[in-house]
């Protein structure tokens, strides 16, 4: 497996116990999200609730027999919030990361909007806007998008921020 080194960043401390934890628990994270949802995983849950459904009777339909789906549905759910949500995470950020990346190896785009995730709603929600009328313009003007279309006035003022 190819180690990647960001800068400041010593190989001491990515051999270093604690700091192979995060990158376990990611790749177990990735690992339970595919496999959870394969037809595979899904044949499996039905089983389940199957074999479940039809020892009831020689549990006599108990409250413990019905204890049993319940705690390991809440256990299981609660499980994969976690899973789940540190994989939307990471893909949310990869994602961020390479339309930076974009953005940023394009001559006439604006690069204030790198950063956008540290703008505030009300900047985002003007940036939207003006997209939304740039679009409708164009639209209905019938005009394909070309890099000479936004003029200089027409930009939401948004600070410039620092990519790193």
């Amino acid at each position: 497996m190819k180690q990647i080194i960001l800068p400041g960043e010593s190989t001491s401390n990515r051999n270093n116990h604690a700091a192979r934890r995060p990158e376990r628990f990611r790749l177990f994270s990735q690992w339970v999200a595919k496999a959870s949802g394969t037809p595979v995983a899904f044949a499996l849950g039905v089983a389940v609730v199957v074999i479940w459904a039809v020892s009831g009777p020689a549990f006599g339909f108990s409250e413990t027999w019905q204890l049993v789906i319940n705690t390991g549905t809440t256990i299981i759910t609660f499980l994969m919030v976690f899973v789940i949500q540190n994989t939307q995470y990471r893909d949310s950020k990869e994602i961020h990361l390479k339309l930076d990346e974009l953005l940023r190896s394009i001559e006439n785009a604006r690069n204030a909007i790198i950063n956008s995730a540290d703008l505030s709603d009300e900047e985002l929600q003007a940036f939207e806007a003006q997209l939304q009328q740039f679009a409708n313009r164009h639209a209905a003007q019938g005009q394909p998008d070309g890099p000479g279309d936004r003029p200089e006035e027409e930009h939401v003022v948004i600070e410039d921020r620092p990519l790193l």
